[in-house]
C-alpha cells in the first residue's frame, strides 16, 4: 500500500548508535562496524564502482598518511574544490582524521574566489578535481605562500604535465603508504588527540551580500547534529540516498555525507550535475534530499510530459492525481483513510500514479527531503498526493543545517515544523525574527569576531535574520528575510517569497524576484526555464534565434503573463503584480547574479537591472 497511511517505516531509528565524540572517531568507529558492507558507489564510464567500508577506510588511511608525509600539521586547513565525487569524502574524511580542518570551494567559482577563500581560510593543500580545476589553483598560486601542494583527483589530460608543487591523488596514496611504513601510528595518534572543540570544518556562506564568511563548526557541533538527526529522520543501513548536491554545501554535507556515515546507508553518485534526471531514475534512492529548484524541475518534466501524451493519459492522471489529492487532505487533516479510498487509489497507482514516480525517480522512495530554501505548499502536496510524503526543514549554514522538521507523519504544506529536539528555537518578541540556540549552532565566523558579536548575542541565541510565526503546535513558519520585506509606497507590508514560491510553482519559470519597496505597486523580474519554455516556442512555431530573442517573444511573453495572473488571484490587490521583466541573458553558476546553489541575488539583481526596474515604473 501507500506510504500515505503506512507510518511505521516513517519512524526514525533512534537505536542507531555509532560511538565517537569527533567525526574523525566517528568514521574510525563506523567503518569498524560495517567492514564489508558497501558505503559508495561511483558511476563512470557507464559502470558503477563499489566502495565498501574497508575500502573507504584504506583509502582515507592513505590520502591522511600522504598528507601528514608533506608536512600537514593538525589545524591546518585543506580545501576541496571539485564536483561531488567519491573523492571529495575521501579527501574530506582524510583532512578531519589528520586533526586538521576541512573547507569546501564550489567549483564554479571564478580564480579570484579560489583565492580569497584559501587566503581567508589559510589553507595548506588544495585539492581539485581536474584540469579545470587545477588552471584556477595555478593562476592564483603565487598569491598564496602557504600554499603547500595542490593535489588532482582526475589527472586526466595532464599526462605531460610536471609541476613540483601539484600531484595527483594515486601518488598522494602511494606517499601515504611508504609514510605509514616509516610511522604507522601517527594518524591513530592524530584521530586520538582530536578533541570535540577543536575546529572541524569550514562553510563559507553565498555571499548574497559582500564577500563569503567562513562559519566554523567544531567536531562537537557535527557529532551532535548528526546523532540529532538520527531523532528526526528514518534512515538506516537499508536506505539508498542519492549524493549530488555541493558538499560544500551544508546541506549535502550533513544531510547526505555525514549522516549516511553516521546510519550506514549507501550514497550513490550522480555521474556529473547535468545527468541527475537520468542517474536519479536509475539510482531510485528511497530517502531523497534536494532543494526546491530540483522539485520544481521535476514536477515541471511531469507536466510538460503529460501536455504532450494522448487523451487518455491526460484523464488518467486527472483521475488518479484527483484520488490521491483527496486522500493527502485527510491525511494532512489527520483524519483516516477508509478501506475504499485506499482501493481508489491502489487503482490510481496503476493507471498513472506509478508511471509519474518512475518518470521523477521516486517510486522506490518512502519518503523526500526539502530544504535550503522556501518551497510552494501546492508542490509538497502535490507530492504528498503521488503516495510520497515530503519533509520541509529549515536551517541554516550557522545552525550546521536542519533546527527546524516536519515530521513525516504530521506534515503541514507551508510551515517548516516545530524545533528539531537537539537545539532551541524562539521568535523575538520584538521583531518576529527567528532564533535558535543549540550545541548545533556555529563557533562564529572565521577572521570576523565582530560580525560573529552580532549574530550571536550574549545569552548564545543566534539571529537567523528569517521572520516568522508560531501556531498552537509549536509548527513554525517563515513569512520572510527581515531584509527582504517590502514596504509599498501606501505602507503595505508584502512578503516577496509567497509571490516567489507561487511563480517558481510555474513549469515555466525557475527564479523570480519581486520589486516594490517603497513604490506603488509590485512587479517581478524573472528567469524562465529554458528548456520548458524553448519546448513551448518549438511545438506552437515560435520563431527565436537565440535565448535573448526568446524572452522578448510576443508569445513567451503573454506565456509568462498567464503565470503572473494566475498568481495574483491568490492575493489581495494590493499585493498582486502589476508588471513583469524577463531576464535576457542566460545565467549560470558562474555569473554574479546567482549564488553557487543557483537562487538569484536579490540586492546585486535589483542593483545591475535598476534601469528596467525604472522602465517598469515609468
Amino acid at each position: 500500500m501507500s506510504n500515505l497511511w503506512n507510518l511505521g517505516h516513517l519512524k526514525p531509528r533512534e537505536d542507531i548508535v555509532v560511538e565517537g565524540e569527533t567525526m574523525s572517531a566517528l568514521f574510525r568507529n563506523a567503518a569498524a562496524q560495517r567492514t564489508g558492507q558497501v558505503f559508495m558507489r561511483q558511476k563512470k564510464l557507464g559502470i558503477w564502482r563499489e566502495w565498501t567500508w574497508i575500502d573507504t577506510a584504506r583509502a582515507v588511511r592513505e590520502i591522511g598518511d600522504g598528507l601528514l608525509a608533506l608536512g600537514f600539521d593538525a589545524g591546518d586547513c585543506a580545501s576541496i574544490a571539485s564536483n561531488t565525487v567519491v573523492e571529495w569524502v575521501l579527501a574530506d574524511l582524510a583532512v578531519l582524521s589528520c586533526g586538521g580542518v576541512s573547507n569546501g570551494i564550489y567549483p564554479t567559482d571564478a580564480a579570484s574566489q579560489v583565492h580569497y577563500l584559501c587566503e581567508d581560510s589559510r589553507t595548506r593543500v588544495l585539492f581539485v578535481e581536474d584540469e579545470e580545476q587545477l588552471d584556477k589553483a595555478l593562476e592564483v598560486r603565487a598569491r598564496l605562500p602557504l600554499l603547500r601542494k595542490i593535489v588532482v583527483f582526475d589527472p586526466k589530460g595532464l599526462r605531460d604535465f610536471t609541476d613540483p608543487g601539484v600531484i595527483d591523488l594515486a601518488a598522494l596514496r602511494k606517499l601515504g603508504r611508504s609514510h605509514a611504513q616509516t610511522d604507522p601510528n601517527e594518524l591513530d595518534a592524530r584521530v586520538a588527540a582530536c578533541r570535540p572543540e577543536d575546529l572541524a570544518i569550514l562553510v563559507y556562506t553565498s555571499g548574497t551580500t559582500g564577500k563569503p564568511k567562513g562559519a566554523m563548526h567544531s567536531h562537537r557541533g557535527l557529532v551532535h547534529t548528526v546523532r540529532g538527526y538520527n531523532r528526526i529522520v528514518a534512515q538506516d543501513e537499508s536506505d539508498e540516498r542519492m549524493c549530488f548536491l555541493p558538499l560544500c554545501h551544508i546541506a549535502e554535507r550533513m544531510g547526505g555525507e555525514y549522516f549516511a556515515l553516521y546510519t550506514g546507508s549507501k550514497l550513490n553518485f550522480v555521474e556529473n550535475p547535468e545527468t541527475v534526471p537520468e542517474n536519479v531514475r536509475e539510482i531510485a534512492p528511497t530517502v531523497f534530499t534536494a532543494v526546491p529548484r530540483i522539485w520544481e524541475k521535476f514536477y515541471s518534466g511531469v507536466m510538460i510530459a503529460l501536455r504532450e501524451s494522448g487523451k487518455a493519459q491526460q484523464l488518467a492522471y486527472a483521475w488518479s492525481i484527483g484520488v490521491g489529492t483527496r486522500i493527502a487532505d485527510r491525511v494532512l487533516a489527520g483524519e483516516p483513510v477508509g478501506v475504499w479510498s485506499k482501493l481508489q487509489f491502489a487503482l490510481a497507482r496503476l493507471l498513472a500514479l506509478n508511471n509519474v514516480r518512475k518518470l521523477i525517480g521516486i517510486h522506490r522512495a518512502r519518503f523526500c527531503v526539502t530544504g535550503a530554501a522556501p518551497i510552494s505548499p501546492d508542490l509538497v502536496k502535490w507530492y504528498l498526493a503521488l503516495g510520497v510524503p515530503m519533509v520541509e526543514v529549515w536551517g541554516m549554514t550557522e545552525t550546521c543545517g536542519a533546527s527546524t522538521y516536519t515530521p513525516a507523519t504530521r506534515i503541514k504544506p507551508g510551515m517548516i515544523g516545530p524545533a528539531c529536539p537537539f537545539n532551541e528555537v524562539k521568535l523575538d518578541a520584538a521583531t518576529g525574527e527567528l532564533m535558535v540556540r543549540g550545541a548545533n549552532v556555529f563557533m562564529g565566523y572565521l577572521n570576523l569576531p565582530e560580525k560573529t558579536a552580532e549574530t550571536i548575542d550574549a545569552h548564545g541565541w543566534l539571529r537567523t535574520g528569517d521572520v516568522g510565526a508560531v501556531d498552537s503546535d509549536g509548527y513554525y513558519r517563515i513569512t520572510d528575510r527581515m531584509k527582504d520585506i517590502i514596504i509599498t509606497a501606501g505602507g503595505k507590508n508584502v512578503t516577496p517569497s509567497e509571490l516567489e514560491n507561487d511563480l517558481k510553482f510555474s513549469p515555466y519559470i525557475t527564479d523570480a524576484v519581486v520589486v516594490g519597496d517603497k513604490r506603488p505597486y509590485l512587479t517581478v523580474i524573472v528567469m524562465i526555464d529554458q528548456e520548458n519554455v524553448e519546448k513551448y516556442a518549438q511545438d506552437r512555431d515560435i520563431p527565436f534565434s537565440n535565448y535573448t530573442s526568446l524572452t522578448l517573444s510576443a508569445e513567451v511573453q503573454q506565456l509568462i503573463q498567464g503565470e503572473v495572473e494566475r498568481v495574483n488571484k491568490k492575493f489581495a490587490r494590493v499585493e498582486q503584480i502589476k508588471k513583469f521583466w524577463l531576464l535576457d541573458t542566460q545565467l549560470t553558476a558562474e555569473d554574479d547574479e546567482l549564488t553557487p546553489t543557483m537562487k538569484l541575488k536579490r540586492k546585486l539583481v535589483e542593483k545591475k537591472y535598476e534601469a528596467r526596474i525604472e522602465a517598469m515604473y515609468g
